[in-house]
């Protein structure tokens, strides 16, 4: 049975909006497959595992970033030799942002991030919040926003997704996260995967095309009508 480990980034200390249902929800996707999902908590001061095949991270307050900034930096070599080995990676809100160049304070100062993604995010005075839909070369996803940092993509740094006005990464330009190879970046809580099962199977997908070595056009269908109405009454709900 082919095994896919899965790395939880900082559980403690970045998961106030339920990310957890992420890594949950790839496991069971994992399962219902015939794949043997394996897990491992990194938190700070652990090293992330070399066999890592997907790693998620979660959304916080801005005390628990302050928390994991600096172990953050220990981790950064690895994790982009992870993010150039094509290693899959699914980072949501507060990891989002220090998977980028940095995060700016209310206060002025500067957490220092990762530099995988080429933006910056800098706290704003009004929180950007409600159901969301963006359009992405994925199809549409669909999820919850709460957040009052606003990200600023740089010239050349793609985007997840377009959404309305007034939402996503800064309100204005109608961008929602980023993509660097097969690192994913997002706003969208709920958890993201429970709305997005074609999103959550093309993690799965592109984590097993780097594991086998081999192109997986598709993978056997599953139910999910339940996971598709959730996400079209989300998707029809006001902020």
């Amino acid at each position: 049975m082919t095994k896919i480990h899965i790395v939880h980034l900082y559980p403690s200390e970045m998961n106030i909006y339920g990310d957890t249902g992420n890594r949950l929800i790839l496991e069971k996707r994992l399962e219902w497959r015939g794949y043997q999902p394996v897990v491992q908590m990194v938190g700070v001061g652990q090293k992330i595992p070399k066999q890592a095949d997907i790693i998620l991270g979660g959304g916080g307050q801005d005390s628990g970033q302050m928390l994991v900034v600096d172990d953050l930096q220990t981790k950064k070599t690895d994790l982009q030799a992870m993010h150039k080995d094509g290693v899959v990676m699914l980072m949501i809100c507060g990891m989002y942002q220090l998977f980028g160049n940095y995060f700016q304070t209310s206060e002025g100062d500067k957490l220092k991030g990762i530099g995988i993604f080429d933006l910056v995010t800098a706290a704003g005075d009004k929180r950007l919040i409600g159901n969301i839909k963006t359009q992405t070369p994925f199809g549409q996803l669909v999820g919850y926003e709460n957040h009052s940092g606003l990200t600023t993509l740089g010239k050349d740094q793609n985007w997840l997704g377009k959404c309305d006005k007034y939402r996503g990464n800064n309100g204005k330009d109608q961008t929602e996260g980023a993509i660097s190879g097969n690192v994913f970046g997002s706003y969208l809580h709920g958890p993201m995967l429970s709305k997005n099962p074609h999103f959550a199977d093309e993690l799965i997908r592109r984590a097993l095309e780097r594991k086998l070595g081999k192109s997986i056009p598709e993978l056997s269908p599953l139910n999910d009508i339940f996971e598709l109405q959730a996400a079209k009454i989300a998707a029809r709900r006001p902020r």
